[in-house]
């Protein structure tokens, strides 16, 4: 409806001019009868008819008198400010949305985002909230995310850890944890306790200290059984100042002893050519435009190549495998242009040597893969995965010398890391594993000293259960005292062997499942399969958090404080 002090009608109703004071027609602005706004008018309605489409969404053709008036109607309901209880939930989405997909808290200024969340609620009168209202929330979600974690830490029965440190772009030292448990129900945790900003030098003690206050922190210093880390020096010594078991990262072992293998054995000229005939299509768009009709011209999906980065071996099998799946269009667009820059093409040879290499290393990105797996059981997956390794690793009588080289480099520099290996702890996570009881991965020689060790320690998990105190025994009681003790630790026994006695199930079994099903049955043991299994086999957790701060912490967001990095980092790991 137009007011009192208007007059002329514009666009069908949609637009009026203002009166002056003296009674006279403003006609230098039009007043758009829906939202109120205020438009300058130069004796054309073009820009009147965008802001209808626009704003109001009307197609202006089409408009007449009478739905104008009942859009008017319509937009007036819709208009009323929205919902304190809607707008809440909206401001609570949008602060768990920055926090899980790592966006700038800044990003409620947005004017674009104002506008999506106006048309989503159907109310042009809704205002984003402010960043401090945005931070607050996270603040409040934060508290109320950590009250859960703790209250799931309170109820398990041993937690595992992994540490280790991060730099920020802002050269801001963070110490990240992770905690790992298995619940009563048999389901996997695992989630990050802390990415705490430190100042201190890292050394051993240092190391020790905060992640003793970690522990402590979350109430779980007493459930702790083992603590993982890389194999910085600092790191090994500052474990061996804790009261947990210490589990080095079993990926890095494996990464190291590759990138060893690979310097020695022979192989780095021919990667350094491949190197070299990567980069030849990575810094020239117009040679990589040609490689990609070469590849539909042979019916291959256009992929661009890999260039290998010389610390991580993985990134090495990559670049050789796309090298060799694009034999024929890469030998085809460097026929097509042969200049004195265009970089030698593999020999038939050359691409057979690195066959070979590919051939030892897929077997390693599938154990590391394996061995890293943060949502199913990895640690007893480790030396079954090693004893398959050391098996592709022997040498055999056709191997050529590069490829012997290789193996010979590999099985003793993985053998020499495997000393440090906590291998007490990797052998009954094994055992309690249903998959691998039967120890096939073990010497025989080893397999009945597991067994005896399993028998110990399920006997000390019942006697650790016997935690109530016992009324007054009479004296003719104590006279079979010792009887009852002897028939509790037969029966302790009883229960391993019969737990032996139950058959493997397929390696694509869940071992949580089988537990899940028989926990009833093997109490005692089912409490050590919780204990061992929940242990992570590598810090990949935390090198996860790594990427996760690097996003959170980029350039432009360089300036946030250590708390709210913390918290941040933290609740996008819990709410994820």
């Amino acid at each position: 409806m137009m007011d009192k002090g208007s007059s002329k009608i514009l666009l069908n109703g949609a637009f009026y001019f203002p009166k002056l004071p003296n009674g006279s027609v403003d006609k230098s602005k039009a007043i758009c009868t829906l939202c109120k706004a205020e438009l300058k008018y130069h004796r054309s309605t073009s820009s009147l008819s965008y802001h209808l489409r626009a704003k109001h969404i009307i197609n202006v053709t089409k408009v007449d008198a009478s739905s104008l008036r009942q859009s008017t109607i319509l937009e007036s309901d819709t208009r009323r400010p929205a919902d304190k209880t809607k707008s809440q939930k909206i401001t609570t989405a949008l602060a768990k949305w920055v926090a899980t997909n790592c966006r700038p808290v800044s990003i409620v200024e947005d004017s674009g985002l104002k506008e999506v969340l106006r048309l989503a609620c159907s109310d042009p009168s809704y205002t984003l909230p402010s960043t401090g209202t945005v931070v607050s929330r996270i603040h409040n979600l934060y508290d109320t995310e950590k009250a859960a974690k703790l209250e799931l830490l309170q109820s398990a029965n041993a937690v595992s850890l992994t540490v280790d440190h991060w730099t920020s772009v802002s050269n801001q030292n963070y110490l990240e944890v992770t905690a790992h448990y298995i619940d009563s129900g048999w389901t996997l945790h695992s989630f990050a306790l802390t990415v705490r900003h430190t100042e201190e030098r890292h050394n051993a003690e240092t190391c020790a200290e905060h992640f003793s206050e970690v522990a402590e922190a979350w109430g779980i210093a007493n459930k702790v059984t083992t603590i993982g880390t890389d194999s910085a020096l600092n790191m090994l010594a500052a474990a061996r100042l804790l009261p947990y078991e210490h589990m080095p990262c079993v990926a890095h072992s494996l990464q190291r002893s590759i990138a060893m293998s690979i310097r020695e054995s022979g192989f780095e000229n021919v990667l350094a050519k491949c190197r070299k005939l990567v980069g030849h299509f990575k810094h020239s768009p117009a040679n990589a435009a040609e490689l990609q009709c070469q590849q539909r011209q042979r019916g291959q999906d256009p992929e661009p190549l890999i260039q290998d980065v010389p610390t991580r071996w993985n990134s090495t099998l990559s670049m050789i495998t796309r090298l060799e799946k694009n034999k024929d269009a890469l030998r085809a667009t460097l026929d097509l242009h042969q200049q004195r820059s265009t970089p030698a093409f593999l020999t038939n040879a050359e691409f057979e040597k690195i066959k070979k290499l590919e051939t030892v290393l897929e077997p390693c990105r599938y154990v590391t893969e394996l061995v890293g797996g943060e949502q199913y059981i990895s640690c007893s997956v480790v030396l079954p995965a090693l004893c398959h390794l050391f098996r592709v690793m022997e040498v055999s009588d056709d191997d050529p010398v590069d490829l012997c080289r290789f193996k010979e480099a590999f099985t003793a520099d993985l053998s020499k890391w495997k000393e440090s290996m906590n291998i007490q702890w990797l052998k009954v996570a094994t055992a309690v594993d249903p998959r691998f009881k039967d120890l096939k991965c073990l010497p025989r020689s080893e397999r009945d000293e597991v067994w005896r060790l399993i028998k110990e320690l399920n006997a000390q998990q019942h006697n650790n259960e016997a935690t109530d105190p016992e009324p007054p025994k009479k004296k003719m009681s104590l006279l079979v005292a010792s009887d009852s003790e002897d028939e509790e630790e037969t029966a302790a026994d009883t229960s391993v062997d019969r737990y032996r006695a139950e058959p493997t199930i397929s390696v694509e079994d869940c071992p949580l499942k089988w537990w899940s099903a028989h926990a009833g049955a093997y109490p005692n043991l089912a409490l050590l399969a919780q204990k061992y299994l929940a242990t992570p086999a590598t810090t990949v957790p935390c090198e996860r958090l790594f990427s996760l701060s690097g996003h959170i912490v980029q350039n432009k967001r360089a300036s946030l404080s250590s708390e709210n990095v913390t918290k941040l980092v933290c609740l996008s790991d819990w709410l994820k």
